[in-house]
C-alpha cells in the first residue's frame, strides 16, 4: 500500500497551531522539507574560454581598479551555477581576475583560504603574500591563506589574468561566518621578506629550532598544520606529473594525479575545506560518481566530460564542473590533456560523510 503524505494524516488543532507560531516552534514534518534546499541542485556546466575573455576585456576595459568600491577593488568575472547565486558551487567560488600593466589590487586579509592559479602571467607580476613578492607565471600556482595580507602588483607591460579560488560559499553561507575582512593601511604591503624566504622554511631542509607554531606569521598558535604561503611552480608540477606518467599505472576513474600538498606537513589537502591536483589524463577514464563538487580548470589539450546524460566538450582554458553523485567520465581528444582538479572534498572527509563508488555492472 502506497504510504500518505504525512502532512494529509496529521491535521493540527488551530490551538496546537497558534501555540506552534507563538513560540517559534515548529513540527518536524514541516521542518525537514525545508533541509538542504537553501540552493536549487546543482547542474554540470561549462564556460567557455572565448566567451570568458570577450567579457573580461570589456570588463577591464570599463571598469579600472581604483574605481571599484573599497574592499572590493579587484576586477573579477565570477561564473555563476545555474540554481546559485554567487558562485560555481555551494562550497567554492572561483573567479577569473585581471591585473593591468602598472595597476595594484590593493592590499587586504580575510578568514576565507584562497589561492591563485595563472592563466596568463609574467615574471614582473607578483602576489604579495604575508611579506614576500611571488612571481606569477604561467600554470603556477600561489597560495593565500586566512588572515594573511595580500596584493596584486602588475609591474610589466602586459595584462595578467588568473583563476581566483576561494572557499567563501561554504565559510558565508554554509556556516553563516562574518568572514571578518580587513583592508590594509597601505596599498601595497611592506616587502619583508626576500623571494623564496616561505618556501625555504617548509623545503627538505628546515629550520633546525622549528617548533609546532614556528615561521608562520598570522593567528596561527594551536592550530594544527596550518597552510603557509607557498608558490608551486608550473615547471616542477609538471615534470613531477610526467615523472609519476611515465613510472606508473594510471587510476581508472582520474587518469594520473599529483595532489598540491599542504607544505607543512607534506599532506593534501592542501587548504582544510578544498584540495587541487594537476591532473594528466592520455585515455578515457572510467565512470564513477561521489557526493563531493569538483570544479575543473583545462590547462591543456580538448576533450570531453560526459556527466550523466550530459556531454561537456572543453578545450583550454575552459571551466566546467561536476556536481555531486552525477556519473562521470573524462575522455582526452587526441594525445593528453591536463587539468587542475577541484574539491571539496576535505570537507565531507572530516566529518566521515565521503563516499565514491563506480556503477553497478
Amino acid at each position: 500500500m502506497a504510504q500518505q503524505d504525512p502532512e494529509e494524516r496529521i491535521e493540527l488543532t488551530s490551538e496546537t497551531r497558534d501555540l506552534l507560531e507563538e513560540n517559534d516552534l515548529r513540527p518536524l514534518w514541516e521542518v525537514e522539507k525545508t533541509m538542504g534546499n537553501v540552493y536549487d541542485d546543482l547542474q554540470p556546466d561549462i564556460w567557455k574560454w572565448a566567451d570568458i575573455k570577450e567579457t573580461i576585456d570589456n570588463v577591464e576595459e570599463d571598469m579600472p581598479i581604483e574605481e571599484l568600491p573599497p574592499g572590493f577593488q579587484r576586477r573579477v568575472a565570477v561564473p555563476i551555477n545555474t540554481g546559485m547565486e554567487n558562485a560555481i558551487s555551494n562550497t567554492i567560488y572561483l573567479g577569473v581576475q585581471t591585473v593591468s600593466p602598472g595597476e595594484t589590487a590593493p592590499s587586504h586579509r580575510h578568514g576565507a583560504n584562497a589561492l591563485r592559479f595563472t592563466i596568463d602571467g609574467h615574471e614582473d607580476m607578483k602576489t604579495v603574500v604575508a611579506g614576500e613578492e611571488f612571481p606569477m607565471e604561467n600554470n603556477d600556482l600561489i597560495t593565500t591563506p586566512q588572515w594573511e595580507w595580500h596584493d596584486h602588483v602588475n609591474d610589466s607591460d602586459e595584462t595578467a589574468m588568473w583563476l581566483d579560488v576561494l572557499d567563501l560559499p561554504l565559510v558565508l553561507d554554509s556556516l553563516n561566518s562574518s568572514n571578518v575582512f580587513e583592508n590594509h593601511e597601505l596599498e601595497r604591503q611592506p616587502v619583508t621578506k626576500t623571494q623564496g624566504y616561505w618556501d625555504s622554511q617548509f623545503g627538505q631542509a628546515r629550520p633546525a629550532d622549528e617548533s609546532k607554531d614556528d615561521g608562520i606569521p598570522g593567528p596561527f598558535e594551536g592550530i594544527r598544520d596550518p597552510t603557509p604561503p607557498h608558490r608551486f611552480s608550473w615547471e616542477e608540477t609538471v615534470r613531477t606529473l610526467r615523472q609519476r606518467a611515465d613510472n606508473n599505472t594510471p587510476d581508472p576513474y582520474d587518469g594520473y594525479s599529483m595532489a598540491y600538498v599542504n607544505p607543512t606537513n607534506g599532506q593534501p589537502p592542501l587548504f582544510p575545506t578544498m584540495s587541487f591536483r594537476a591532473q594528466l589524463l592520455q585515455e578515457a577514464t572510467e565512470t564513477h560518481f561521489h557526493n563531493a563538487t569538483e570544479v575543473y580548470f583545462v590547462i591543456e589539450g580538448e576533450g570531453a566530460t560526459h556527466v550523466g546524460d550530459e556531454t561537456l566538450e572543453w578545450s583550454q582554458w575552459d571551466i566546467f564542473v561536476v556536481p555531486p553523485n552525477e556519473l562521470h567520465s573524462h575522455e582526452p581528444d587526441g594525445e593528453e590533456a591536463i587539468l587542475l582538479g577541484m574539491t571539496d572534498r576535505p570537507v565531507f572527509e572530516a566529518f566521515n560523510f565521503y563516499a565514491e563508488s563506480a556503477p553497478s555492472e
